[in-house]
């Protein structure tokens, strides 16, 4: 009798997709505020940011994810992950 070749199921993988996915959804909804902010404070006007636009938007966008907002993000994409698989909701992972 012939022995059946295993399946590959790409579990891990899976998982560490959907966990980068979460985080980086987490990480963006945390930073929308800030940036948002930032975005208003530089007003209409021209396509080309001056050097001192350019040097607040990115000191905007760097404060945007400190004081433990990357930790949150991560907690909680792990958690929402965590939840999934164990609801058996997420594909892939079942």
């Amino acid at each position: 009798m012939p022995s059946r070749a295993p399946v590959f199921r790409p579990r891990f993988t899976v998982v560490l997709l959907y966990v980068a996915v979460f985080f980086l959804l987490y990480a963006m909804l945390f930073a929308l505020p800030d940036l948002l902010a930032g975005a208003r404070s530089l007003g209409p006007g021209p396509d080309e940011l001056t050097p001192e636009e350019l040097a607040r938007a990115q000191e905007t966008a760097r404060r945007a994810l400190t004081g433990g907002k990357i930790l949150i993000a991560l907690v909680a994409s792990l958690a929402s992950v965590g939840l999934g698989i164990w609801r058996g909701v997420l594909p892939g992972v079942r």
